[in-house]
């Protein structure tokens, strides 16, 4: 099996798969290669967590790709396309692939087992999701997770591949509603975050979680995934951990904004990608296009990329139309 993406997240599921078959990352970054190599680490995202000892690392890109059986997809949204067409030609027919990434791409507001349709055309796809915080997953913490392949024995057959005794695997059919609940549960994080930042209290934080977990339900229904799936890990699960915890890059660049901080400043500092900046542009021209009410996600949208206040418990929770909840 072949990770694409050193990052934190791509590091830990290699890290899964490692316990059960002979696991590859490829990584960008020569000293992620050599980290994960000699000292069985990865000290720029993980460095204070061994790695499976089998675990191994390269940046041959086309000879990793060439030879593997099975791709997993943990490069961020703003690569993918670009990863997918560099390994066009060297990915065997056969060979199923598996995304990481939660997100859009921003100029097609395609979700990334799209992007692999259109680029590596004739391939298995599916999806792996799920509320899983990848240092707790280092750790040893119990999760779990949905791999989700349309067709259902594919989907059994990579269930044991990232299974652990500790990392628990379910298997989905909706690859649409698990891809949706990844990509849009960051637009809330950060929502969550900030009435956090602003000190708003549990309550304001709980009804916008749950406000939140409505509208992504209700637009995810109208693209085509399934209210129950994202009422599942791959949604609500997904959801819930990632607006709860400090380690949620998303959550914690809505607590900065709660706190006065700007938008550019922000994503300045971080290290890693912050996936729901960007969805929350592509999610309201979605919600837009496909007449769903969403002032939270609105909201998120107006202050990341108008310059809005971030008084989400105002301006989307208190003065938003009235009715039936």
């Amino acid at each position: 099996m072949l990770v694409l993406g050193g990052g934190s997240w791509g590091t830990t599921v290699a890290h899964l798969a490692a316990h059960n078959c002979r696991t590859t990352v490829w990584a960008r970054d020569a000293a992620t290669v050599t980290d994960i190599n000699t000292v069985h680490r990865n000290r720029r995202y993980l460095a204070d967590y061994e790695l499976h000892p089998e675990l191994r690392a390269t940046g041959d890109l086309e000879a990793a790709v060439a030879a593997t059986d099975l791709l997993v997809m943990g490069v961020p949204t703003g690569a993918f396309r670009q990863t997918c067409e560099a390994i066009a030609s060297s990915l065997r027919p056969w060979v199923p692939v598996v995304s990481l990434a939660k997100g859009f791409e921003p100029e097609t507001m395609l979700r990334m087992t799209q992007i692999v349709e259109e680029v590596l055309p004739g391939r298995p796809v599916g999806v792996l999701s799920g509320p899983n915080l990848a240092k707790e997953i280092m750790a040893g913490h119990p999760a779990g997770a949905v791999v989700a392949v349309s067709e259902e024995h594919i989907a059994e057959r990579l269930q044991p591949v990232f299974s652990t005794p500790t990392f628990r695997v379910f298997i989905h059919h909706d690859v649409v509603g698990c891809e949706l609940g990844g990509a849009l549960k960051n637009v809330y994080a950060i929502a969550a975050g900030a009435v956090e930042g602003r000190g708003l209290g549990d309550n304001a934080r709980a009804a916008i979680i749950t406000r939140g977990l409505a509208e992504l339900i209700e637009l995810g229904a109208k693209m085509g995934g399934e209210a129950l799936t994202l009422a599942g890990l791959a949604g609500m699960g997904d959801l819930l951990a990632t607006c709860m915890s400090p380690q949620s890059r998303n959550s914690s660049v809505g607590r900065a904004l709660g706190a006065g901080r700007s938008i550019d400043e922000i994503l300045a500092d971080l290290d890693q990608v912050a996936e729901g900046v960007k969805a929350a542009r592509v999610v309201k021209e979605l919600a837009d296009r496909h007449e769903v009410f969403m002032p939270i996600a609105a909201q998120v949208h107006a202050i990341c990329w108008e310059g809005q206040d971030p008084d989400f418990a105002q301006e989307s929770l208190l003065r938003g139309r009235l009715g039936h909840e």
